[in-house]
C-alpha cells in the first residue's frame, strides 16, 4: 500500500512539473540509476548492473531526445554530444564490465545537473 501512495506522489510530482524541473528530474534520476549500476557492477551483479545502465540510458536518450537544436544552437548541439557520448560509455561499462566508465559518466551528467540547477536559481532570482 505505501508504494501506491508514492507512486501517486511521485505522478503528482512528474505532472505538476515545469520544464525546467523535468529536466533536473531526469538528471537525478539518470545518477540514481548510474550510482546503482556502478555499485552492482562492483557487487559482481551483471543483471542489475545492466538493467540500471538500461534505465539511466533510457532518461540520457529523453534528455538527447527533447533538446531543442534550432531554438539551442551550440548549447544544444554541445548537449547532443555529451549525451551521445555518455551512452557510448554506458554502453563500454556494460561490455567491459568495468565501472569506471559509468563513474566517469556520473561525473559529466552531475555536472550538467549543477550547471543546470544553478540556472533555474539564477531564472527564479531574476523573476
Amino acid at each position: 500500500m505505501a508504494s501506491t501512495g508514492h507512486d501517486a506522489y511521485r505522478t503528482n510530482a512528474i505532472e505538476t512539473a515545469s520544464p525546467e524541473q523535468l529536466t533536473l528530474m531526469c538528471y537525478d534520476g539518470a545518477l540514481r540509476f548510474m550510482r546503482r549500476a556502478a555499485k552492482a557492477m562492483d557487487d559482481g551483479d551483471l543483471a542489475d548492473a545492466s538493467y540500471a545502465t538500461g534505465r539511466a540510458q533510457a532518461i540520457v536518450n529523453e534528455l538527447n531526445i527533447t533538446l531543442d537544436m534550432e531554438a539551442g544552437g551550440e548549447i544544444a548541439t554541445n548537449l547532443r554530444s555529451i549525451y551521445l557520448f555518455v551512452n557510448r560509455h554506458l554502453s563500454d561499462a556494460m561490455v567491459t564490465t568495468q565501472p569506471t566508465k559509468i563513474r566517469e559518466s556520473m561525473g559529466l551528467i552531475g555536472d550538467l545537473r549543477g550547471a543546470w540547477s544553478e540556472a533555474m536559481n539564477l531564472g527564479a532570482a531574476a523573476a
